[in-house]
């Protein structure tokens, strides 16, 4: 809970005192929301009801008789009375995502999550600037979010000038595209909202058509069970047979609508080194990571998000990628190197992808 204090009303010095320490902290952009996000409740409890979330529990929680926290700041963290939303872009110099999609080899991993994983980071940034706000103003409260509670980023964001929803349903810019990471501060002062800016999609349509699983069943209407990024990421058990052959290469989320999107080619490259390419992850091969074993896989991206999705799951969506890339002798032998896995999960993906080759499913075998 905020405890409300008088801090002074509307601000317009301050506002502009925390937006240059923001940027001067990393960010590329910081807007300030009142604490309401409108017509999101509606949308969201019709997006739940059709089961739209999945297995993402989490995203139906806080969910009562008196309505959703998730778009009602001021019942998620009582006392707040603006939100400070923040925006980083993560786009690196790594290697092009058309030419690692195009290569059936390789594996194709989410920009994003190419380099060190953004949640720790964002969060430190988020409370140095809340840091210097206090070195300015003397004590306020306030908490710091960062993809870590039910907190609606792209609404808050919107109505905060940061730009505005796609038909994707991820943020835009007329200047840096969507390839960003957002945070925010709920504040107990009174700071005037920033004005929200106009939608730029028209009636371009480039991501919904651009969607290999077709999971934009509508505009700015996303079913996350046929999205690429929740089977390979979210997605707990088996991935369904058939969206497999869908995935191509892509072992860790997907950015298919956010290459499709126009306003991406004016996305400018991140300021932020952390989120340069890590472990060769932008060239690796599928074979080679297939190899790793648990340790490797523990020791090599410790501080990367795609920890967070464990060896198990890493395994499962590797073979699924071997299944779906030319049948050659490499490919062959590492999916049979794994034919014979203790966890059910990997051994059944695996023995899908040499079905998938045509070959024998049976591991302890000489191979010809």
């Amino acid at each position: 809970m905020l405890e409300m204090r008088g801090h002074g009303e509307n601000s317009v010095e301050l506002k502009e005192n925390i937006r240059r320490w923001g940027l001067k902290l990393g960010f590329d952009a910081i807007g300030f929301a009142a604490p309401h996000v409108s017509g999101a409740e509606e949308d969201l409890d019709a997006w739940l009801a059709a089961g739209c979330h999945g297995e993402m529990n989490y995203m139906a929680a806080h969910v009562s008789d008196a309505g959703n926290k998730r778009a009602r700041p001021t019942e998620l963290v009582p006392g707040t009375r603006s939100i400070i939303t923040a925006r980083m872009n993560y786009r690196s110099t790594g290697a092009d995502s058309l030419e690692a999609l195009a290569d059936p080899d390789r594996a194709f991993i989410s920009r994003y999550a190419l380099g060190r994983d953004y949640h720790k980071l964002l969060r430190s940034r988020l409370q140095k600037l809340a840091d210097r706000i206090t070195e300015e103003i003397g004590g306020f409260a306030y908490r710091v979010f960062t993809d870590s509670a039910p907190v609606m980023e792209v609404g808050l964001a919107r109505n905060s000038g940061l730009g505005w929803r796609g038909k994707h349903t991820l943020l835009l810019d007329r200047d840096a595209g969507s390839y960003f990471f957002l945070g925010e501060i709920f504040t107990d002062l009174a700071l005037a909202p920033d004005a929200p800016v106009t939608d730029h999609c028209g009636t371009c349509t480039a991501c919904l058509d651009a969607c290999p699983t077709q999971a934009i069943v509508a505009p700015y209407r996303l079913d996350a069970r046929l999205c690429m990024s929740y089977l390979s990421i979210e997605l707990k058990g088996s991935i369904p047979e058939a969206l497999r052959p869908l995935l191509g290469n892509r072992i860790y989320g997907c950015d298919d609508c956010q290459l499709a999107c126009p306003w991406n080619r004016f996305a400018p490259l991140t300021r932020e080194g952390d989120f340069a390419p890590r472990q060769n992850l932008d060239q690796a091969r599928l074979v080679d990571l297939f190899a790793w074993d648990e340790n490797d896989f523990n020791q090599r991206l410790a501080g990367s998000p795609i920890h967070r999705i464990g060896f198990e799951r890493w395994l499962r969506n590797i073979a699924v990628a071997l299944g779906n890339a030319p049948r050659n002798d490499a490919v062959l032998n590492a999916l049979r190197s794994r034919a014979d896995h203790p966890l059910p999960l990997v051994r059944e993906h695996v023995a899908w992808a040499l079905k998938r080759h045509g070959a024998d499913t049976s591991a302890g075998r000489h191979w010809p």
